[in-house]
């Protein structure tokens, strides 16, 4: 941060770094010895739809990008209640190499295309054999993650959360900022 910067009240946000996405492989298999949660082989990626036909034409070639390898599972386009968009990807459990291959694909097309101001986070799903759910979040603009466990309607598993950070922190570049950890009501796959 310069001078200018400092006496304008202004800081350059954080750079994202989408490589980070390619350490959750990792993290997956800490999270399953350690908690005992899987991947569910779903990721998503939160963004803010512009307006006008670039991005509609962007949006296109980058599903089409995902479904052009015949081996890979269909990915598809979801809006929420929010007027968010999520592109949703499919592989099998196992295969979260390849899923976060695919989430990394969607995020630097996004971003060489001008629409980074608008990628918001990255989601990556675990479940464990009682049903319970947790995504890895991973911000966009904080270049990091962090953990939503929902444990019922409009309810969270803030420990569960925490000890998934303390588990992971070794591993993953965590949010210590607890007030940026947002709520994913609804989001795909949670």
């Amino acid at each position: 941060m310069g001078l200018w910067d400092v006496i304008t009240g202004r800081s350059r946000p954080k750079q994202a770094n989408l490589d980070s996405l390619f350490l959750v492989p990792s993290a997956a298999i800490t999270l399953e010895t350690t908690i005992g949660l899987r991947p569910t082989g779903e990721g998503s990626v939160c963004f803010r739809a512009a307006a006008g036909g670039a991005f509609q034409e962007m949006q296109d070639d980058v599903v089409e990008l995902l479904n052009a390898d015949p081996d890979a599972p269909d990915v598809q386009v979801t809006r929420d209640e929010y007027g968010y968009t999520w592109l949703v990807a499919h592989r099998e459990p196992d295969d979260t190499a390849g899923l976060c291959t695919d989430l990394h694909a969607v995020n630097t097309a996004l971003e060489g295309q001008g629409f980074g101001p608008g990628l918001l986070c990255s989601v990556v799903p675990f479940a464990d054999p009682s049903g319970r759910r947790v995504a890895l979040v991973y911000l966009y603009k904080q270049a990091s993650f962090y953990a939503f466990a929902p444990s019922g309607p409009q309810r969270r598993d803030n420990l569960l959360e925490m000890q998934i950070r303390d588990t992971l922190a070794g591993e993953l570049p965590m949010e210590q900022d607890l007030s940026r950890w947002l709520a994913l009501w609804g989001a795909p796959g949670i």
